[in-house]
């Protein structure tokens, strides 16, 4: 979910080991006597969602070692006790544990294979998104060189690093995630999805695939509210506890696609698709845009035409499975 908040200068590897202008610029607080739970972490790249991961180990008291190519970004977390590495040879080497935030998988690659060598034995966390088959590539990649590593995504926006309440996902090693648990969590829930290391990225696409699809039908619903007079807080207080059923139904669903049955017995598509052409006709009557719920419509009654009109709402999962 990261992406957006990665600065594009992040990805240009050419420069990864050149000097800073700040080379190793240590703020006094960290000459201090170290905390017994205190761990080294470096973090590479440094655009809004890099410099929040930063920011949030060093509130927890955690020595933090940062690189950026712009090395200005730095800046803040310096002031704040970070130590401003002089490339990404030496942020490597200050650290067990490195978390990577760029641009993109060839923004890792690029940084990265200069430093294999250093990166040997350590720990790499890859909060950068992509695809589930780029985040497989990379964790061969890091096998092949003696790195463990750990592929994730992060579900918040910057302003949630930190929150406890914001899930990370991780996927690839489960000692792994075990053994930095702890350091881990000071970012927000560590949710470990298992071995592969690719379902990390999976899960990111397919869960900011479902926002979106409840913002659409969020705005839509407001917008046929709001035709009427409703104010969208109005609205919005009502269809949040309505979500709770939703999710509700969700969970029902769920073992119902695992099991490949469909019974009808709480509301059949047949029901649906003639409970649909209320909101159609309630929308055109209010110049509404109904393209969203006219997919929904065309969904079911290619089940009803398939025979299936007397399953449940979740047989429609095989329309997109085509």
């Amino acid at each position: 979910m990261n992406a957006q908040n990665v600065d594009a200068s992040d990805a240009d590897a050419q420069n990864a080991d050149a000097p800073a202008s700040d080379a190793q610029n240590t703020d006094p607080q960290n000459t201090d006597a170290p905390d017994s739970d205190a761990q080294s972490i470096t973090v590479i790249g440094l655009g809004q969602m890099g410099s929040a991961l930063a920011g949030a180990f060093l509130a927890a008291g955690h020595r933090t070692t940062v690189w950026n190519r712009t090395p200005g970004k730095a800046d803040s977390l310096v002031t704040r006790g970070a130590v401003r590495a002089a490339s990404v040879a030496k942020a490597v080497e200050a650290s067990e544990l490195v978390v990577l935030c760029v641009l993109d998988y060839p923004a890792v690659r690029g940084l990265l294979a200069p430093v294999a060598g250093s990166l040997r034995g350590r720990v790499l966390v890859n909060l950068t998104s992509g695809s589930p088959e780029q985040a497989r590539a990379e964790a061969e990649w890091a096998a092949e060189h003696g790195v463990g590593y750990l592929d994730g995504a992060v579900m918040t926006t910057p302003p949630g690093v930190g929150d406890s309440a914001s899930m990370f996902l991780y996927s690839g090693s489960p000692e792994l995630l075990a053994g930095h648990r702890a350091t881990l969590a000071v970012l927000g829930d560590p949710v470990d999805l298992g071995p592969d290391a690719g379902l990390a990225s999976l899960y990111d696409a397919g869960l900011l695939g479902l926002m979106w699809s409840v913002f659409g039908g969020w705005l839509h619903a407001t917008a046929l509210a709001g035709a009427d007079g409703v104010p969208a807080r109005d609205f919005t207080a009502v269809a949040t506890r309505w979500l709770k059923t939703v999710a509700w139904f969700m969970t029902t669903y769920a073992e119902q696609i695992d099991e490949g049955k469909y019974p009808g017995d709480d509301a059949t598509i047949d029901v649906q698709v003639a409970t649909i052409g209320h909101l159609l006709h309630a929308g055109e009557a209010r110049g509404i845009d109904n393209r969203l719920p006219e997919l929904h419509l065309e969904l079911m009654r290619a089940a009803v035409e398939a025979g299936h009109g007397g399953d449940s709402y979740a047989r429609i999962i095989e329309n997109f499975r085509m």
